[in-house]
């Protein structure tokens, strides 16, 4: 389904706030498999996913604006993976580092609150224009 004016907005917000919860989740279950002896860290793959779908070919679109508005958000899934790096200096096999994903996980939250604040936002901007 394509998005249509604040609605696009809207729906790329949601999306995105969907998948920084779950990644809010994935980075959590690192930190509590910080000492599992063979844990490999996981992430979320979602921006590659959301840049596809904005710069697509079926979506010519020249302004940011206009790509929202347009985006077949039918195709923006996000994708949990493991990290099989071997960069750590844990001689068990686990490569998370406890720092790295505290960081991580105070980002991602900074980034979901910023979301909903957006979407908040957009919906109090629909909500005046409906008035």
């Amino acid at each position: 389904m394509f998005g249509s004016g604040a609605f696009g907005y809207v729906d790329i917000l949601n999306k995105a706030a969907d998948n920084s919860w779950l990644r809010n989740e994935v980075l959590s279950n690192n930190i509590a498999n910080v000492d599992t002896p063979g844990y490999k860290r996981k992430d979320v793959s979602f921006e590659k996913c959301l840049n596809s779908a904005l710069e697509a070919p079926e979506n010519p679109y020249s302004t940011l604006n206009q790509r929202v508005k347009n985006a077949d958000l039918s195709t923006v899934h996000s994708r949990v993976y493991t990290d099989y790096s071997t960069l750590s200096y844990r001689l068990d096999g686990n490569n998370v580092d406890i720092e790295t994903e505290q960081v991580e996980l105070a980002s991602n939250q900074l980034t979901y609150n910023a979301l909903i604040d957006s979407m908040s936002n957009e919906f109090s901007r629909i909500k005046a224009v409906l008035s």
